[in-house]
């Protein structure tokens, strides 16, 4: 007689084993109808899943995280039955979810087209509309391998046989077509109403670039056609939002095959970047940090002795051969630090001491991943690290976490969310250090009042870590700071400190960012403004435009008075006609357009325009001076007030 206990703390209790879907009816109807799995004991299961004793029910609909992820972990499945109707001699391979969507790889000597897209999203939405029952089987690993074999799937044959051979394997069915599948999945193609397929790319077997290339569809889908409609606006902005567009059009940065992943930065890119770290450097130093600089190239013995080494060498840019020393360029900063940390001897009372660095770094990426600012090879890291005692933990945390949400809110973000990642499965240390170290950051989050969602498995190799998520204006999530606890590696590098009895103790290292890299935060910057950055943060400021030659020198004359003033300005006196000047300028996102004709230039004004097209009439230079100056300390106000 199970006694299944619901999340609201009732519990019912059923005279033989019942299913999650028998369970749902029992509650409601309405329930019933809305169920699309459950989670016993916090395990995703399908509604047919018999429960046979005690348990813990969750009833999952699409109002849920984990109902979508079934509504899109389903709608891959839906593809790969749609591809395989319509080209049958095509092998499928997996089909995981992914944030927003999902995407299947297919092997098939002839490249879908855009029509082929067109034409098995036709064929997916007819399979949903026939509202196909979607069922479970369990089969052994060698009928399993059997099976597919025999349908010609060689790559889902090649993925049973590398499950342990006592594991049963998982089917599911949905009218003539099977697939090899954990689960859960809906319980009929009918719940899926809400897809699109989005793109096509290329894909190694594996993700190994040594095996065959695959086809990969990507796609969509949500739990109703208005969040769909909602989610391909988002796209739509965010293509017109595209920094690289922005890239070119403002003359901030560019890439070349020459430097695959390396940012060439023209001037006034380089003057947002400078902007921001100055910026960063103010903050940082006025919350008590010290600014160093650590070698771009070390020895490999450094790296196996941080952990690094086996972590990390398949991204490290290395030189030198195992015959003779190896140095790799530092993919990151921390093991540097430390060795700063060491070379003189530290008290209790020397500690937190926390050390920052704007430190250049690089990551052999694989090429497929690059991604114009948002993935590149080399970045240069907003990082620092703090050295203190376990007693200093929660109070470093606390004064970090202020920091970062002032930092944010100068650079238009308020919308954060925080997350707590836990240990993973590859990791160094010992499981008592973990459990004081998830402790202490949980016990951070909550003294600071803050909402948290929990990722176990998701910490670094060293350490549990917090991380903080910035919703931007077209509502797209970005993982930025985080700050991570570490017990470990400070032993391993050999830094210790003097306590107050006059043992010698490991210090604990707080490794932490804000933007996280230079290059990626200019990226979502660019996007979440759309170019337009605020005054403060744009590359020139405002830019004098005259209207005939007749212009030129009070034109100058108020150039030079503007930058000894220290605002970024410029003039343009090109023989040009006046509105093709506002709208080249306009298009460059240069916040104010200073138009000057022979009635400025007689009263000495400046005919004020935004670049959003708003006129603002007529003022003298001292009273551009007073607007600019006011619209300055609205950002970026905790080092620009003077």
């Amino acid at each position: 007689m199970p006694v299944i206990t619901l999340p609201d703390g009732s519990a019912r209790t059923y005279a033989d084993a019942v299913t999650v879907g028998e369970v749902a009816a029992d509650i409601g109807p309405g329930l019933a109808k809305a169920a699309l799995a459950g989670a016993v004991d916090d395990r995703l299961v399908d509604l047919s899943h018999r429960i046979e004793t005690d348990a813990r029910l969750a009833i999952i609909t699409e109002r849920d995280d984990a109902g979508l992820e079934v509504i899109r972990h389903s709608t891959a499945h839906l593809l790969a039955q749609a591809v395989k109707a319509l080209f049958p001699e095509t092998q499928v391979t997996i089909g995981p979810v992914i944030e927003d969507g999902f995407f299947y790889d297919f092997a098939r000597e002839q490249a879908f087209s855009l029509e082929d897209l067109a034409a098995i999203e036709a064929k997916m939405t007819e399979l949903a509309k026939a509202d196909l029952p979607v069922a479970r089987e369990v089969l052994s690993r060698d009928d399993a391998v059997k099976f597919f074999a025999d349908q010609g799937e060689a790559y889902k044959a090649e993925i049973i046989q590398g499950i342990p051979g006592d594991e049963e394997i998982g089917l599911y069915g949905q009218g003539d077509w099977k697939d090899l599948c954990r689960g859960p999945h809906v319980p009929s193609t009918g719940r899926l109403k809400a897809f699109k397929l989005t793109k096509l790319a290329g894909a190694y077997w594996r993700g190994d670039s040594s095996n065959e290339m695959l086809q990969r569809i990507y796609g969509t889908a949500w739990a109703s056609k208005k969040d769909l409609k909602a989610y391909l606006h988002r796209l739509e902005e965010a293509e017109k939002r595209d920094h690289r567009r922005f890239g070119k059009l403002m003359d901030l940065f560019h890439f070349q095959e020459e430097a695959p992943g390396l940012v060439f930065w023209h001037d006034k890119g380089w003057s947002v970047y400078n902007t921001i770290r100055n910026y960063v450097r103010d903050r940082l130093s006025a919350a008590g940090y010290e600014e160093v600089n650590t070698p771009q190239v070390v020895d490999r013995s450094l790296w196996e002795r941080s952990g690094h080494w086996d972590k990390f060498r398949e991204n490290m840019f290395t030189t030198g051969d195992e015959e003779h020393r190896v140095y790799a360029i530092k993919p990151m900063n921390c093991p540097c630090h430390i060795q700063i940390y060491n070379n003189r001897l530290h008290s209790y009372r020397d500690l937190p001491r926390r050390m920052a660095e704007f430190g250049s770094c690089h990551r052999n990426e694989p090429s497929g991943t690059l991604h114009g600012l948002m993935r590149v090879r080399g970045f240069v890291q907003d990082d620092a690290h703090i050295f203190c005692t376990e007693d200093q933990v929660q109070s470093e945390c606390s004064e970090f976490i202020d920091l970062l949400f002032s930092v944010y809110e100068d650079f238009g973000f308020t919308d954060i969310s925080t997350k707590l990642s836990t240990r993973p499965a590859q990791r160094v240390g010992e499981d008592a250090q973990w459990d004081k170290a998830e402790v202490a950051l949980q016990a951070a989050l909550e003294s600071k009042g803050l909402d948290w969602e929990l990722q176990p498995g998701e910490g670094a190799f060293y350490g549990p870590k917090i991380e903080f998520n910035l919703r931007d204006s077209i509502g797209r999530v970005w993982q930025l700071g985080t700050i991570q606890l570490d017990f470990s590696m400070p032993g391993r590098l050999g830094a210790t400190y003097v306590a107050e009895d006059g043992s010698k103790q490991t210090p604990v290292m707080l490794h932490r960012a804000i933007l996280g890299s230079f290059e990626r935060f200019i990226g979502i910057l660019i996007e979440h403004h759309a170019g337009n950055l605020p005054v403060w943060l744009a590359p020139v400021q405002a830019v004098l435009l005259n209207i005939t030659d007749r212009q030129d020198v009070y034109v100058r004359e108020v150039e030079e008075v503007l930058k000894n003033q220290g605002f970024r300005v410029q003039s343009d006196l090109r023989n040009e006609k006046i509105g093709f000047k506002i709208r080249e300028h306009t298009l460059q996102r240069i916040p104010y357009l200073l138009v000057v004709g022979d009635r400025e230039a007689e009263s000495r004004t400046l005919a004020v325009r935004t670049r959003g097209g708003e006129d603002l009439g007529s003022m003298t230079t001292e009273e551009f001076v007073k607007l600019l100056r006011t619209e300055l300390a609205s950002r970026g106000r905790h080092v620009m007030e003077d």
